[in-house]
């Protein structure tokens, strides 16, 4: 265990408004968070597969609009975290940033928004494209029965959960090793996906396709944006970072790079490979895996269903087994950020104080990763009992539900840039980002135009009019869609509010009136006795 207590000066404690319990659950934070670990983890957080089939089943219109948002939204987002981060490098990061620029209040729902969509799109998105997964490459198409399903996807929750649990030092290794899976998934299904084309021909895209409307950015924007968030996830680890000030900026514009590329090709080999109407948004991605990987081995019939023989079944299976790491490897990485965001309003004084102890053992926030888990697995089981088995139809609303949530929360996290360069004015900043003001307006305006579009597609337009409509909805059912969107977020709002009353005891100790002294002995104390509790010989 690396142990490292958290330092902080009078003046720190006076301009961060430290709680005494923050001063002593951050001593039990171990710094184990390298320059490599941080870029290898946000490459993780960056590149998620679940939504490569989505964009692509939306035609080569996509690729298009994903350049642009690269450009206008996920650009931009990297200059500010790149100051944000380095700025102000305390734990739970976007949570911290929130507050101090807009206060407990607004920060403390903007964080349960943040928290609460990764175990709802662990549980009820990751897991259901995983058993799609082993589906298609193990069971013959076949869906599983109901058994194997529940024990499929609580192995796959929980095993993230524990991930989560262990220390950092142990945890990290699936969200490293889910960053290499993504580089060799990608590139040998690039690589395959240019011989399928010299072998058989692509289907039929012109640069026409290609281009830009209406109807597609109102569509395509809010999931575009959501594999475009997550620079400022590993700040929310901010204090168990070696050295924060220098592999902030590093790591987030390396990822970037890589990001665009791993997010951008793959996207356009399945426009490639497979024609719009056979791509799902489920299965879009592992539809076009089958299909390129019969260069190998195997046929696709006229009905555009492929089948793996020889060495196309076994490179099927290996790359399976890559694409459910991948898929793992985003939910614990996000699992891992948003729980510490989490834990540090709780000893903030913004959430119960109960769920948000730090472990002087793991150096993790134990119940919160316990929560998490609970409620991925909750999700996992409504999903499957309210679908009744049509999973592709409420897969696009969790993921909905997933993305509405995660883009509402930066609606307090981006202003925030402009906000603390005036609240803060001499706060010491390593990196400054560029036209400050004009990047808080310019994401937050990109954020709220896409929220609007996922809890009524198509808004301004043609609400719920065929080029919106859903897969699985029909037109008259869009008072439907927009309440089984709505109603989560209400709820989650609520939730918020509920903590921020709850945490009103903790934020009530200010950390300046106890006394630093006072506080590292209460924090020596705590770690010894969990160190008893934890001991072999401990009865």
């Amino acid at each position: 265990m690396t142990a490292a207590p958290t330092e902080f000066t009078a003046d720190a404690i006076t301009e961060l408004d430290l709680t005494s319990d923050a001063l002593v659950e951050t001593q039990h934070l171990q710094k184990n968070f390298g320059r490599r670990e941080i870029l290898l983890f946000t490459i993780c957080t960056l590149v998620g597969v679940d939504t490569i089939g989505l964009l692509a089943s939306l035609g080569a219109e996509a690729f298009t609009w994903n350049i642009v948002l690269a450009i206008t939204f996920f650009i931009p987002s990297a200059l500010l975290f790149a100051e944000l981060g380095t700025a102000f490098p305390q734990e739970g990061g976007p949570y911290i940033c929130a507050r101090l620029a807009f206060g407990r209040l607004a920060a403390t729902i903007n964080n349960v928004l943040y928290w609460v969509t990764n175990p709802v799109w662990f549980g009820g998105t990751l897991s259901i494209v995983a058993v799609a997964t082993v589906s298609v490459f193990f069971l013959g198409g076949n869906e599983m029965n109901t058994f194997w399903f529940y024990v499929f996807t609580m192995a796959f929750v929980w095993i993230g959960t524990l991930a989560a649990i262990l220390s950092f030092r142990v945890g990290k290794y699936i969200p490293i090793a889910g960053a290499y899976a993504r580089f060799i998934l990608l590139g040998f299904f690039t690589l395959s996906t240019i011989i399928f084309a010299f072998k058989n021909g692509v289907h039929g895209v012109g640069l026409s396709d290609f281009g830009a409307t209406k109807a597609g950015l109102f569509a395509l924007a809010g999931v575009i944006m959501f594999g475009y968030v997550g620079f400022e996830l590993p700040s929310a680890a901010g204090e168990e970072m070696k050295d924060p000030k220098k592999d902030v900026p590093f790591s987030i514009f390396r990822s970037a790079i890589v990001a665009i590329l791993m997010y951008s090709i793959p996207v356009l080999c399945v426009i490639i490979v497979l024609p719009a109407d056979q791509v799902s948004g489920l299965g879009g991605f592992i539809d076009a895996m089958r299909s390129v990987f019969t260069v190998y081995g195997g046929s696709v019939d006229a009905d555009g269903i492929a089948t793996l023989t020889g060495l196309g079944t076994l490179l099927g299976a290996l790359s399976a087994i890559l694409f459910i790491l991948c898929l793992l490897s985003s939910g614990v990485a996000w699992i891992m950020g948003s729980d510490r965001a989490l834990a540090v309003s709780g000893y903030d004084g913004a959430a119960p104080r109960y769920l948000c102890a730090i472990s002087a053992k793991y150096g993790t926030p134990v119940r919160v990763n316990v929560l998490s888990g609970i409620l991925g697995s909750l999700v996992v089981i409504a999903v499957h009992e309210l679908s009744g088995g049509d999973s592709a139809k409420y897969f696009l609303v969790i993921l909905s539900i997933a993305v509405s949530t995660t883009l509402i929360s930066y609606i307090a996290i981006f202003p925030a840039l402009w906000r603390l360069r005036v609240t803060h004015p001499d706060h010491p900043r390593p990196f400054r980002a560029p036209w400050a003001p004009f990047l808080s307006v310019l994401l937050t305006a990109w954020v709220i135009f896409a929220t609007v579009q996922l809890l009524l597609p198509g808004f301004g337009d043609d609400w719920f009019g065929d080029a919106y409509l859903p897969d699985g909805w029909a037109a008259d059912e869009r008072v439907s869609y927009f309440l089984v969107e709505a109603i989560p977020l209400l709820i989650f709002i609520l939730v918020g509010v509920a903590f921020y009353f709850a945490g009103s005891r903790t934020r009530h100790h200010r950390a300046s009136e106890v006394g630093a002294e006072a506080v590292e002995e209460i924090a020596a104390e705590e770690i010894a006795a969990e160190e008893i509790v934890h001991h072999p010989d401990a009865s």
